[in-house]
């Protein structure tokens, strides 16, 4: 997987196209991925000790890995990345837009 948890993506397909957003969580085994604002639904909670008061909660929904691409930091456009080992054996993402190390 290249996108991992904490990364800037952008949203290519669906209802929230071109969206971007910080991913909070990665499915490995389905291959979804949870990003902050995006497919948002509805969760009717009833109040509990947790949570005082219940209420209709948007909560963000998984959207296929596939949909989305990371945005690189350095030049802040979406791009496909890479894998390139350095001197030390160390493995890097780096963006192949502007060459540079995510």
């Amino acid at each position: 997987m290249r996108i991992r948890k904490d990364d800037k993506v952008q949203v290519l397909a669906g209802k929230f196209k071109g969206t971007t957003g910080k991913v909070l969580r990665v499915i490995t085994e389905k291959k979804r991925v949870l990003v902050e604002g995006v497919a948002l639904a509805k969760r009717h909670t009833k109040p509990n000790p947790k949570m005082q008061s219940g209420g209709i909660l948007d909560k963000e929904m998984p959207i296929d890995i596939s949909n989305v691409k990371l945005v690189c930091p350095k030049c802040s456009k979406p791009s496909r990345t890479g894998v390139r080992i350095l001197n030390d054996g160390k493995r890097v993402r780096f963006c192949k837009t502007c060459n540079e190390v995510i």
